[in-house]
Formats: C-alpha cells, structure tokens, sequence
C-alpha cells in the first residue's frame, strides 16, 4: 500500500516554498522570488496556499515605506513537510523493490 501524498505539498512552487523555509530561520518575498521560477502573482497566491493551512506564518511590515513580506515555516508545516518527505520515499523505495 502506497502512503497518501499531501496535495498541498504536491505542487512544484509550494513544495519549493517549504523547501526554502526549511532551511533558513525566515525568507522574505523576494527571496523567494528570486529562487522559484514563477511570477508575483502565482507566489502570492501558493504562499496564501500554505497559510491557511497553517503550513508557514506571513508577517508584513515596511521598510523605508515600501512592504515588506517575510515567511516562516511552522511546526504543523515542518511535520507535513517531513511526512511527505517519507511518503515519497516509500514510492521510491518500492519501485527499486520491484525494479
């Protein structure tokens, strides 16, 4: 039996986004931007994905009077992003089972 992948996490950009998160204490949106091939837009709207599954926390603020929108991974994410990590795993490791 195959373990159940999260459709949330099953998602180029928002799986790159958890990734990022993952690894730093905070990133800001043009941090992002800068390193997941996308448009403004299509980040916005899988950042707001994570939200509200309660996957990552967004803070907006300013600086020097512009916006400023900064992300951090949440535990509820680390979990979903660790489960999965090992979900896919167990596909890989059954097709080199069977291969």
């Amino acid at each position: 039996m195959f373990k159940n992948l999260d459709p949330l996490l099953h998602s180029q950009v928002r799986l790159a986004i958890m990734t990022i998160l993952l690894n730093v204490k905070s990133a800001e949106f043009s941090y992002l931007l800068e390193n997941i091939e996308t448009s403004k837009g299509n980040l916005s709207f899988q950042i707001t994905k994570l939200k509200e599954a309660k996957y990552i926390q967004v803070r907006k603020s300013f600086r020097n009077n512009y916006p400023l929108t900064t992300l951090k991974i949440t535990e509820i994410g680390i979990n979903a992003y660790e489960n999965y990590i090992d979900a896919m795993n167990d596909y890989f490791n059954k097709s080199q089972a069977n291969g």
